[in-house]
């Protein structure tokens, strides 16, 4: 259920900075999210899948403080990165 390497390297494309970049903030949120939203997916079958539905608390906690720190960095990159992601907050 891991992300595939031409998906990562399709979201660290759209995401980066320069070239070089594959670990910024923008990056790793966007990276996250489409765990999230594969571990949501997932649970949609599998309902009784707690160990899963914990990973997904996880990562939805660690999203959230990445979040908050590109939000106290930077506000007008925060807001561009909830709409280019489709997120509500």
């Amino acid at each position: 259920m891991a992300l595939s390497k031409g998906e990562k390297a399709e979201i660290i494309a759209k995401f980066a900075m320069n070239p070089n970049d594959t670990g910024s903030s923008a990056v790793q949120v966007a990276l996250l999210t489409q765990r999230i939203n594969q571990l949501n997916e997932h649970l949609k079958v599998h309902k009784h899948d707690r160990s899963s539905r914990y990973g997904l608390i996880k990562l939805v906690g660690k999203r959230r403080a990445l979040l908050k720190y590109v939000a106290a960095r930077d506000p007008k990159e925060y807001r561009e990165l909830l709409t280019k992601l489709g997120l509500r907050r």
